[in-house]
Order: C-alpha cells, then sequence, then structure tokens
C-alpha cells in the first residue's frame, strides 16, 4: 500500500478544521474534559489511522475523512483531499442533485400521442410511444398505457407507430469497459423498460436447447423480437453480442449452459425494446401497430391520448440508493443537467454539469465524476469533498432518511443487530474498488458523517475485458477493503462518541 500521510484533529486536543464551504462552530461555553477511555478504546484506537490502515495490508491507496455534523469540523483524515474512484458512493451526490434540481415530488411522464385526426376510433396518422426519462418504466405499465389507448377510443392506426427515446440522449453502454453481458451497463435513453435489459432462458431439450427472450414481469411475459439468442457449440467466450441494426444479436456458449438456467442480459436499443413489448400489448387489446420506429423528434400539434406517470422521484431516488441501479442514477442525473437548461451530449458531459454543481454547492473542488452511477472506475471524488456535501445536507435532512443501514459485523462476520453504532451510508464496490460514504450515530448519541474510499487502480487496470465480472483477486480484495471500513467506523465511534 502506498504511504499515506494523515491528519488527526482530536476534539479537546489538537485543534478542528472546518471544511470549505461550512460555517465554525462557536466554541464551547464550557472547556471540554477528558474520559476515562476504556480497553476496547485502546484496542480500536491504538497506533493511530496509518497504523490500522497499515495492517490491512491493502495494495492501492486507502483515504477517509470524518467531521461532527453539528459543528461542520473535521476530526480526522488520511488523505482526505485525494481523490478516488467513489464507486457507487457516487448515487448519493446524484441523489442530492437530482432532488435540488426537480423537486421531491417530481415526477416522470411516458405518453401516447397522436400525430393526426381522430374519428370513429381510427387515428389517420402516427401513433407515438414518447418517452419521458422514467427510469423505472415496466412491462405492467405499457400494459396499462395500451388499456388506456383501448379506453380512449383507437382501434386502428393507419400511419407509422414510432418511439419517441430523444428527451435523453443515446448512450450505447454505461461504461464500455465493462464486459457486453452484464445487465448493469446497459443503454441510456429517454425511455427505458424494465431497466433497460431482456431476461434470457434456457432448457435443454434432448441435444438442444430452447431459449426465450422476454420482458417479463410478475404479470406478464411478452417474448421481444429485438434481442435474439443463438446457441453455439464452443466453451468460451460464454457470451458475444452484435449490433444487427433493428436486433440485439447474442451468441451463447453451448457448453456453459448446463441443464438449463437464466439472467438478465442488457438491451443496447431501449426504444425499439419498449415499442416491441407495447405493439404486443397493444394487440391484446385488439390494436394491431406496425413494427416500431424510432423518432428523434416530437411531430407538432400532437393529441395526448394517455398518460403514465411514475413515482415522486424521492421515491425513486431511495430505491435507487438501497438497489444501487445504475440506469436509475444516470437517468435521473442526466434529467436534472436537462432542467438545468444545460442539455448534455453524453454521460460525460451531465457529469461535469453535475460536478461543477457540486464545486458549486458544496465546495467539492476535489470531485470530477464522468457518470452519475460511480460505474465509469475514470471518476474522483475525495472523501473530505464528500464529507462536506454530507453535512451540508444534513440541515436538510435530505439524504439520510434515503439511505440504507449499513449493518455492523461481529467477529465470525455475522450481522450484529445490536451493535451500538448505527450507519446509514451509500456502499460502493467495484473490482479493486470500495466506498462507503454516509452518517453514522455513535453510543452517545453524537452524529458524524464519513467517507472511505479504497481502490487498487493499477490491479484494475490488468483486468482483462472479457474478464471483469468476476476477475481473480477482487473479491478477496474487497471483503478486506468492507472489514477496514468497520474499523474505521468503530474507531470514530470510540474516540468521538463514548
Amino acid at each position: 500500500m502506498k504511504t499515506i500521510r494523515s491528519r488527526r484533529f482530536v476534539l479537546g486536543g489538537l485543534a478542528a478544521v472546518a471544511f470549505p464551504a461550512i460555517v465554525k462552530a462557536a466554541p464551547p461555553v464550557s472547556s471540554l474534559r477528558p474520559r476515562a477511555r476504556t480497553a476496547e478504546f485502546a484496542r480500536v484506537a491504538g497506533g493511530g489511522i496509518d497504523a490500522l490502515i497499515a495492517r490491512f495490508g491493502l495494495s492501492g491507496d486507502v483515504v477517509c475523512a470524518v467531521a461532527d455534523v453539528e459543528t461542520g469540523l473535521e476530526l480526522e483524515a488520511a488523505n482526505g483531499t485525494t481523490g478516488l474512484p467513489p464507486a457507487s458512493v457516487a448515487k448519493a451526490l446524484t441523489a442530492l442533485y437530482a432532488l435540488e434540481t426537480l423537486g421531491t415530488d417530481y415526477r416522470f411522464q411516458t405518453r401516447l400521442l397522436a400525430a393526426g385526426p381522430v374519428s370513429n376510433g381510427i387515428l389517420d396518422g402516427d401513433l407515438i410511444l414518447a418517452g419521458g426519462g422514467d427510469p423505472i418504466l415496466t412491462t405492467d405499465d405499457l400494459a396499462t398505457l395500451a388499456s388506456a389507448l383501448k379506453s380512449a377510443g383507437i382501434r386502428e392506426v393507419r400511419g407509422a407507430f414510432k418511439v419517441y427515446e430523444a428527451a435523453l440522449p443515446f448512450v450505447n453502454t454505461i461504461d464500455p469497459g465493462q464486459p457486453d453481458h452484464v445487465g448493469y451497463s446497459p443503454a441510456v435513453s429517454g425511455i427505458a423498460l424494465n431497466f433497460n435489459r431482456v431476461h434470457f432462458e434456457w432448457r435443454a431439450s434432448g441435444k438442444s436447447y430452447r431459449v426465450a427472450m422476454d420482458a417479463r414481469t410478475e404479470r406478464y411475459r411478452p417474448e421481444v423480437a429485438m434481442a435474439q439468442m443463438k446457441v453455439v457449440s464452443r466453451n468460451l467466450p460464454v457470451y458475444t453480442y452484435e449490433d444487427a441494426g433493428s436486433v440485439d444479436q447474442w451468441t451463447v456458449a453451448r457448453g456453459a449452459l448446463g441443464g438449463g438456467g437464466a439472467r438478465w442480459l442488457p438491451v443496447r436499443r431501449p426504444g425499439l425494446y419498449a415499442g416491441d413489448v407495447f405493439r404486443t400489448m397493444a394487440r391484446a387489446q385488439g390494436i394491431v401497430l406496425p413494427a416500431a420506429r424510432i423518432s428523434g423528434d416530437l411531430t407538432q400539434g400532437t393529441k395526448v391520448l394517455a398518460t403514465h406517470e411514475s413515482a415522486r422521484l424521492v421515491m425513486i431516488v431511495k430505491a435507487m440508493l438501497k438497489y444501487s441501479t445504475n440506469l436509475t442514477a444516470e437517468m435521473v442525473g442526466m434529467s436534472a443537467s436537462v432542467a438545468r437548461g444545460d442539455r448534455p451530449d453524453s454521460l460525460r458531459s451531465s457529469a461535469a454539469t453535475m460536478s461543477r454543481w457540486a464545486a458549486e454547492r458544496f465546495g467539492m473542488t476535489g470531485t470530477l465524476l464522468v457518470d452519475h452511477s460511480g460505474l465509469g472506475d475514470a471518476s474522483r471524488m475525495t472523501p473530505q469533498d464528500l464529507v462536506a456535501a454530507l453535512v451540508n445536507a444534513r440541515k436538510d435532512d435530505i439524504l439520510r432518511p434515503l439511505l440504507k443501514p449499513f449493518v455492523l459485523r461481529d467477529a465470525e462476520g455475522r450481522a450484529n443487530k445490536a451493535h451500538p453504532i448505527t450507519v446509514n451510508a451509500k456502499t460502493g464496490t467495484l473490482n479493486f474498488v470500495s466506498g462507503l460514504g454516509g452518517y453514522m450515530t455513535a453510543t452517545d448519541g453524537t452524529e458524524l458523517a464519513f467517507a472511505i474510499f479504497a481502490a487498487d487502480t493499477e490491479a484494475r487496470s490488468r483486468i482483462p475485458r472479457a474478464d471483469r465480472e468476476r476477475p481473480r483477486g477482487a473479491r478477496s480484495w474487497n471483503r478486506r477493503a468492507k472489514t477496514l471500513q468497520q474499523q474505521l467506523i468503530e474507531r470514530w465511534g470510540a474516540l468521538y462518541g463514548t
């Protein structure tokens, strides 16, 4: 592990230093008195933060910072101004960005539009499925829209069936460095369905396999034509992908299939995927539509036939933080950039807009992100920057209620629900990258904001693209990083909250 210089600012001892853009607290009315320290305190705090980090022997870098929420004063840091990849911890900043820009009650709309007159149930013109950036649209929602189309009196469409997806820029994959087949790096556009994932299922049938590609939910399982799978005689690679124009063409190695199974694969043509599924749902209502075509603009003079509204943004963001859904982060982040009048042409340009906002809003001058989800490992965030934002956000209680509880564990690795320290935080994990940032409440009720980033960027850069789903050595490295995170939290609880 590279040498890390630490700065320690202990209450009652060394002078505390405030974060940028946070007002310093007034001095205490009475002087702080030393408290008796237990054997547990000596065990956790012994040797200082540098020694604690060094004992874990993690390759790469470990940086961290912690501050008192009430005063905004930094209590301790290890290289707190050094930026590392935050992984999914970046979603905490995306949540603040989207909620402040769009508002907690914002709802995304997906609409059915008529571009032409309607008479006696016949639309003499085009039907448009217009995406509005909803990241949680499902097959069930399209079924409801198809039913609403029938209720609007439409029986026949004589023009084209178009899908408008240009409310947000089209991005082929969130992170081009990821393997083609991983479902957490799908395409992004102004319309998404089922998190832009298609369900692939296979079953052995004699000497061959039966395969299905569908857009399933609990209520429906419509097969799709825009994603196709072929089983080929090979062992490796397990999957290959080819852009076949209007079709996502996949192959899978026969030697990897076994008796049967299923997995979600990413969709690279979100508009055609949504259009394919909506055609099926409309046909179930007796409305036959031609194959979907992508539209880059909305025809003037359209009439709204039906609208689906998403859940409130605050609930979407809460689910994003809980399940760490990359697509949700990218879509709400880009929607916020569009709403701020800075029309992005890529994830990187939208993330740059968010980074500038973070610098102005929270003083996060050491942070530069390349996306909103943290999937791209070229992003950099400093722990001091994140802690400053967390302290600021706590004033209005914006973020903490949305963060998932982080369960601390006992010496055997079992969840310890009786642990005296409570933590609400966002985790972040990539191969050889681990992050954790959020709030902790110590035994005496002291609330702290913290950020911990660890990364071995050299080891990560050596992983071949095809092996990035489960590379050798990454699991054990990340497991040690998570154990270190807990020990840092326990150290801070002992130092500042007993």
